[in-house]
């Protein structure tokens, strides 16, 4: 995620903030009218966040959907600064403070917690050789990313920080994809800095005001795609994918087992 972080970085800030408002109005077009949830009550999931419900409930205890963030920091770090910035970005997000429950009916309902929390434990490598202090840094970054997230319990944000030496840190922040995307990260990645500089100077925060949280959306997608309107969109899939062949056989180097095991490789190419 490090490439990530220095791709954003390039872009010039009017550049990250018309992406951004561009999104956000598309958004916003999409629920205009649509009555305010209180954030107390238990809400519908989207249809992407329903699908990726159903996958944990299909495969409990994987870290297949989650999302990392691994940033370099260098210079003087303030901890109780980040931490509190984190904690902003929950706050002022919705979705980070949201976890996944189960009604009476069997149907999943996405609840909102009032008060956010971040925890930021700090795991110390300094006292290492140099040369072994980033492998360590990626060797415990990799084994944080991979632990499971409970849908149910949550929290579903965990951040972490890990001192190489006073002025060179990592801080990961992971995240499971029902609450996040890779577009995502961008605003985070732009907020913490916003929220970390607010709390070292005492400036205000200059950030927008969010036009809806994605709680909002995802109930006004719902309105939308239901009776006629549902059925219409399912007979014209139903229709398009009559005769699909159940099982895509692709030619692989190697047999495809019966049960994955998501063990993998990742090879850079650049053209």
């Amino acid at each position: 995620m490090d490439d990530f972080a220095e791709l954003i970085a390039r872009l010039s800030p009017e550049a990250r903030v018309a992406l951004e408002l561009r999104l956000l109005e598309g958004a916003q077009s999409r629920t205009d009218g649509a009555p305010a949830r209180d954030p107390r009550q238990a809400s519908p999931l989207s249809y992407p966040q329903r699908r990726l419900w159903f996958l944990d409930r299909l495969q409990p205890g994987t870290a297949l959907y989650n999302i990392p963030l691994l940033i370099r920091l260098r210079g003087s770090l303030n901890h109780a600064a980040l931490r509190s910035a984190l904690e902003s970005i929950v706050q002022r997000h919705e979705a980070l403070r949201s976890t996944f429950v189960t009604d009476d009916t069997g149907e999943p309902r996405q609840v909102v917690s009032p008060q956010a929390y971040v925890d930021l434990p700090v795991e110390d490598v300094s006292g290492l050789a140099p040369g072994e202090r980033v492998a360590a840094a990626k060797r415990i970054a990799a084994e944080e990313a991979g632990r499971p997230f409970d849908l149910a319990r949550g929290p579903l944000l965990r951040a972490m920080l890990i001192r190489l030496s006073p002025r060179h840190h990592r801080v990961l922040v992971v995240m499971h994809h029902i609450v996040s995307d890779g577009w995502s990260l961008s605003v985070l990645f732009r907020e913490i800095s916003a929220f970390y500089r607010s709390a070292v100077t005492g400036e205000p925060v200059d950030l927008p005001p969010l036009p809806l949280q994605y709680r909002e959306y995802a109930a006004s997608q719902n309105d939308r795609l239901r009776g006629e309107v549902l059925a219409r969109e399912l007979t014209y899939w139903r229709e398009r994918l009559a005769g699909a062949p159940a099982l895509l056989q692709l030619p692989t180097d190697r047999p495809r087992p019966p049960v994955q095991s998501h063990r993998g490789a990742r090879r850079r190419l650049e053209l």
